[in-house]
C-alpha cells in the first residue's frame, strides 16, 4: 500500500497542509487562513487549525500517512503549563519586548551570538520568567515543538532549527552550561536533528482524526528553512529568499556564520551551513497599501530596469532584525509619488535592496559567495519583481517550482534526516 507523508506549514497568515506520494508528487492540499490574528488569540486559534487542517483531508491520505512533520515561524515562543496550555500569549517572531533580557545574554554568552538579539526565543524565556503570574512554566517551547506535542502527546522536544534562537549549540549537541544560569534547563526542551522520527500521532488523536496508529511525527523546522528545503537547493553558493510577509534569506555556506549585530545566524544543514537572517521587510508592508490584484495589474506597467528614483526602506512598522538589527529603525516611505504605479516601484525596490544589502553582508562575514538566488514564497510569482531583484543582486535569480514553505515541510516529513548531507558532527 502506498503511503503519503503530511506537512503543515503555519506562517504568519495561515497554517497550510500537503501530502506528498514517495515520489514527491502532491496527493491533496488544505489551507485555513487567520485573517489579522489577535496576540492573544494566537495559541488558540493555532490549535484548533492544526487539527482542522488534517480533518480536512481526502480521509483516504490521512488513513494511508505515514509520517507528519510541521514548521513554525522562527523564534515565536511560548511558556506552558505540564499540560501544554499556554500561560502567557504567545510571543511572536517579531516581538522585541525583550531588550533588557539580550543585553543580558549578550554580557554572558558575547554579543554576536544568535542569542544576543531581543527577538530571539531565549531573550522571550527571560522575559516570560520575570513575569510574576508565570510560576508554574513547566515547558518553553517554539511553536513548531508546541504544535507536534499536541498532536505526539510528548512535550519538551524541539530540533537543532527551531532550538537555535533558544541558546542551543548545534557544534556540541548541548545546551551550553550558561543557557541554565539563566534559565532551568529542565525547561527547555531536548533537542534531535530535523527529520528525526519522535514518536506516534497519540492514539486518542489519531482516532479523531483517522489516522493510522503507526503515523509517526518527525521533529520539525522553521519556515524560512521549509522554504529551503522546498527549492530543493544543495550547492554552496545557492540561496533561498522566502518573499512572504517577511523577507528571509538563506544561503548555503561552506562556513558557519554569526553577527548578531546584524542578525546574522547558520543553521546546521549537514555538511553545509544555512547562513542568513531575517527583514521584517516584506510583502506585508506592501499589503498596507495595495491589494494582490492591484501589484499584478501596476506591476505590469512597471520596467524593472529602469530605477524609480525613490530611496525606500519598507517596513510595516519601526523595527528591523536584519540586515540591520535595529528594535526602532523607521519604516521609509516617503515621499510618496502621486502615481501608484511609480509608488509601488519604489516599494519593490526597496525590498530589493535590502535582499541585496543582506546577501552582501552574508559574504562579508565568510560566508561562500552568492551565485544563484531561486525565490520562494507569494512574492515570487511576480516577474517583474524578480527582474528588479536580478538588477540590483547581479546574480540569476530563478523561480522555485514549488513554492512554498509547506512542500519542504512535506519533504521533510517524506525524507526526515536523509535529506540533509553526512556529517560526522553538525
Amino acid at each position: 500500500m502506498i503511503r503519503y507523508a503530511l506537512g503543515l506549514d503555519f506562517g504568519t497568515g495561515g497554517v497550510r497542509a500537503m501530502a506528498l506520494a514517495p515520489t514527491e508528487a502532491i496527493e491533496a492540499a488544505e489551507r485555513i487562513d487567520f485573517g489579522h490574528l489577535a496576540e492573544q488569540d494566537a495559541a488558540r486559534v493555532w490549535r484548533d487549525s492544526l487539527f482542522e487542517v488534517i480533518a480536512k483531508l481526502p480521509q483516504g491520505v490521512r488513513k494511508r500517512l505515514s509520517h507528519i512533520a510541521l514548521d513554525g515561524t522562527s523564534g515565536t515562543l511560548l511558556a506552558c503549563d505540564a499540560d501544554l496550555d499556554p500561560l502567557h500569549p504567545p510571543l511572536l517572531y517579531h516581538d522585541a519586548r525583550a531588550r533588557v533580557e539580550a543585553e543580558r545574554i549578550a554580557a554572558i554568552a558575547g554579543p554576536e551570538h544568535t542569542a544576543a538579539s531581543a527577538s530571539s526565543g531565549l531573550a522571550k524565556a527571560l522575559w516570560l520568567q520575570a513575569q510574576p503570574q508565570l510560576d508554574t512554566v513547566r515547558y518553553y517551547l517554539n511553536q513548531a515543538d508546541w504544535l507536534a506535542a499536541l498532536l505526539s502527546g510528548r512535550p519538551g522536544l524541539s530540533d537543532y532549527h527551531n532550538a537555535l534562537k533558544l541558546g542551543f549549540d548545534v557544534a556540541a549537541r548541548r545546551w551550553p552550561a550558561w543557557v541554565g544560569q539563566l534559565v532551568p534547563l529542565a525547561r527547555l526542551p531536548q533537542v534531535v536533528a530535523p527529520g528525526s522520527e519522535i514518536g506516534p500521532v497519540e492514539r486518542g488523536e489519531a482516532n479523531r482524526l483517522g489516522l493510522a496508529h503507526d503515523c509517526l511525527i518527525r521533529a520539525g523546522t522553521t519556515d524560512s528553512i521549509a522554504a529551503f528545503l522546498a527549492a530543493g537547493v544543495d550547492r554552496p553558493g545557492e540561496a533561498v529568499t522566502s518573499l512572504g510577509t517577511t523577507l528571509v534569506l538563506k544561503l548555503l555556506s561552506e562556513k558557519r556564520v554569526e553577527a548578531a549585530r546584524y542578525g546574522v545566524y547558520s543553521h546546521w544543514f549537514g555538511d553545509f551551513w544555512l547562513a542568513g537572517g531575517a527583514s521584517n521587510a516584506g510583502g506585508g508592508v506592501l499589503r498596507q497599501f495595495f491589494d494582490a490584484a492591484q501589484i499584478a495589474a501596476l506591476s505590469s506597467e512597471i520596467d524593472p530596469q529602469a530605477d524609480s528614483g525613490l530611496d525606500y526602506y519598507p517596513l510595516p512598522r519601526p523595527g528591523e532584525r536584519f540586515p540591520i538589527n535595529d528594535p526602532a529603525l523607521p519604516p521609509r516611505l516617503a515621499p510618496r509619488p502621486a502615481a501608484d504605479r511609480q509608488f509601488l516601484h519604489g516599494l519593490l525596490e526597496g525590498l530589493a535592496r535590502i535582499e541585496a544589502q543582506g546577501y552582501a553582508r552574508l559574504v562579508e562575514l565568510g560566508a561562500t559567495p552568492l551565485r544563484r538566488v531561486v525565490s520562494a514564497g507569494g512574492g515570487a510569482v511576480n516577474d517583474t519583481y524578480r527582474r528588479i531583484r536580478q538588477r540590483l543582486l547581479k546574480v540569476e535569480v530563478t523561480t522555485a517550482p514549488q513554492q512554498e514553505a509547506v512542500f519542504g515541510a512535506a519533504r521533510l516529513a517524506l525524507h526526515g534526516t536523509a535529506l540533509f548531507p553526512l556529517q560526522s558532527k553538525p
